[in-house]
């Protein structure tokens, strides 16, 4: 194989993504974990797909997922450059070292665009600066992204954008109105009524208890605030909104397949992602912002939001972005996009048009000019 590609896993929105890579850069996967991240719905579980790959063997030890066989698989393949996502606290360096001892060609992936102030991420960034900056090239998921490594040092030609990606053939399918009266009924949700979703983890990172406030804090013409997922922060929410006798204006539904998503999506006036920085995250993109954009509905974001900061999502050109942590502002942007139908339609439309240039086709061009750069780099050092 000509490329080794380590990370976590393999979630469902990038088997196609990885099946090209395969075929572009003669790629073998590793995986060295099973999936149990703090931020992955157990019910999504991992995928497989029609590339090579391995899921190796491993144990948790002190929050991080141990797999030994991993540098015995880098050592003993003919590689000739290595892949490698920025988490990971055993899998990371043990792939640099090993790259490094084969002298290959490093490439880094990543998706951090702020300095974490958890403990850990304190105390380890002086270590992870130094990875930027000593990796041949670094891959990233968006200007944001970029600009960030530049401020950490990090050389302008060796950076990379590969833009965030996810599957246009599944999100962008067609909905029938059959299919959008069945899921409304399903919801008990009377036809024709505006819905504001929130679709993924309810937990405090994403701003939800922001988008109950936003929501209950002023009149909204007469639209229902769907919250579909699971998380910690469902029962306070479902608490708060019995007391405000809300019940009427505010659901919630379970955690649902990505096979699903797309008709929550098409029945949707406007998709939120609130999300706001916190000590050990910021959102280093928010892919439902794609999926929503694939079915031409309109999105409000926060400006801590990655998708909002890499461009995908403008303000007043493919959605609203608003102030983080500001329930007023948020509220504010969520009544002009359902009282302005003209509004709501023109969002819904270039935000349709945008995210087909945020295809897998230019992700994994951005993955194979970094490669093909990390080679020339190492062959001149």
């Amino acid at each position: 194989m000509s490329v080794a590609f380590v990370t976590n896993f393999c979630p469902h929105y990038r088997v196609r993504t990885f099946e090209m890579i395969a075929d572009r850069l003669d790629a073998e996967f590793f995986f060295f974990s099973p999936g149990r991240e703090w931020y992955w719905p157990a019910g999504y579980g991992v995928r497989s797909g029609a590339f090579p790959h391995r899921y190796l063997r491993g144990f948790g030890f002190a929050g991080a997922s141990i797999t030994p066989s991993l540098p015995c698989h880098l050592a003993r393949r003919r590689h000739t450059a290595v892949v490698k996502c920025v988490n990971g606290r055993f899998a990371l360096p043990a792939t640099y070292l090993t790259a490094r001892a084969r002298g290959l060609p490093f490439v880094l992936w990543t998706g951090v665009w702020h300095k974490l102030q958890s403990g850990p991420h304190r105390f380890l960034h002086p270590l992870t600066r130094s990875l930027y900056r000593r990796s041949d090239a670094v891959v990233t998921y968006g200007e944001h992204v970029r600009r960030f490594l530049v401020a950490e040092g990090v050389e302008p030609e060796r950076i990379f954008v590969a833009p965030h990606a996810t599957d246009a053939e599944l999100y962008g399918r067609s909905v029938s109105d059959e299919e959008l009266a069945t899921l409304r009924h399903r919801l008990h949700l009377p036809a024709g009524r505006p819905v504001v979703l929130y679709l993924g983890r309810l937990e405090r990172a994403k701003g939800v208890h922001l988008l109950l406030d936003a929501f209950l804090g002023g009149p909204i013409v007469d639209a229902v605030l769907l919250f579909v997922g699971s998380g910690i922060e469902k029962e306070a929410l479902m608490r708060r909104t019995a007391e405000a006798g809300a019940g009427d204006r505010v659901r919630y539904a379970p955690a649902i397949s990505p096979e699903e998503a797309p008709a929550y999506h098409a029945m949707a006036s406007v998709l939120v992602l609130a999300s706001i920085t916190t000590p050990r995250f910021k959102e280093p993109w928010g892919l439902v912002v794609n999926e929503a954009f694939h079915q031409g509905t309109p999105v409000v974001t926060s400006d801590a939001v990655g998708a909002a900061a890499g461009g995908l999502v403008e303000d007043r050109v493919t959605g609203l972005v608003v102030p983080e942590g500001d329930p007023i502002a948020l509220g504010r942007a969520l009544r002009q996009v359902l009282l302005d139908d003209d509004l709501r339609r023109r969002l819904g439309g270039t935000a349709r048009d945008r995210v087909a240039d945020w295809s897998n086709e230019r992700m994994v061009q951005g993955f194979a000019d970094a490669v093909a750069a990390a080679r020339r780099r190492r062959r001149r050092t």
